[in-house]
């Protein structure tokens, strides 16, 4: 079947029962994996029906690919590079930085996901058991120049937050200067007004 036959999308909870099979057909948690429903991305054949699953779990910036499973696993190869395409697409529009896997199979050592140092484990999120098992990591992006553009980001936000914080302070100076002078213009012309009339004949008259 041509990789273009299969639809990709995010699971809903209309797929739970197909996914439960597939998830029972690999003795993974069920119980576990149906609570993080919408970590899961399936692939659609023609029909519908869910040929395939994985997961993409997201802790700060880094990403965990976890959950593989197939209807079939003769289409396995042709459904994976779809897989692949989705979640470069999530972790560029999410800015991870690192990608972490515990799947076998060779296709995810072609992506560039080898098997991890001792000091990039060290970089491992504590959710994730770092002891006994394989994982295959993959950089994205350099994390040092990452932080530092988040730093930077942080700082162009708190100079832009102080320049509005400035600019509502001389808005309100100038409403609240803006104000005084009406209330003395007002004053003044009051005062003229009382001055004219004391000074106007007819109020002399009236006033007799």
């Amino acid at each position: 079947m041509e990789p273009t036959a299969f639809h990709l999308r995010r699971a809903t909870v209309d797929d739970l029962k197909a996914l439960r099979a597939l998830w029972e057909s690999m003795r993974f948690a069920v119980p576990e994996l149906e609570p993080r429903l919408t970590e899961f991305q399936v692939a659609e054949d023609p029909g519908g029906k869910i040929a395939g699953t994985i997961g993409f779990q997201m802790t700060g910036r880094q990403a965990l690919i976890h959950g593989e499973a197939f209807e079939d696993f003769s289409l396995a190869e042709t459904i994976r590079p779809l897989f692949w395409q989705r979640i470069h697409t999530l972790a560029m529009n999410h800015g991870i930085v690192r990608l972490w896997t515990l799947e076998s199979a060779p296709f995810w050592n072609r992506q560039g996901l080898i098997p991890a140092t001792l000091g990039e484990l060290q970089k491992l999120p504590p959710a994730w058991p770092s002891e006994g098992v394989l994982w295959l990591t993959l950089q994205l992006k350099s994390e040092e120049a990452f932080a530092s553009a988040e730093k930077e980001i942080e700082r162009l936000l708190r100079a832009e937050k102080a320049r509005t914080a400035r600019a509502l302070r001389r808005a309100t100076l100038l409403k609240n200067l803006a104000t005084a002078v009406a209330i003395i213009l007002a004053l003044f012309v009051g005062a003229a007004l009382v001055y004219l009339l004391r000074r106007s004949p007819s109020f002399s008259v009236h006033g007799r």
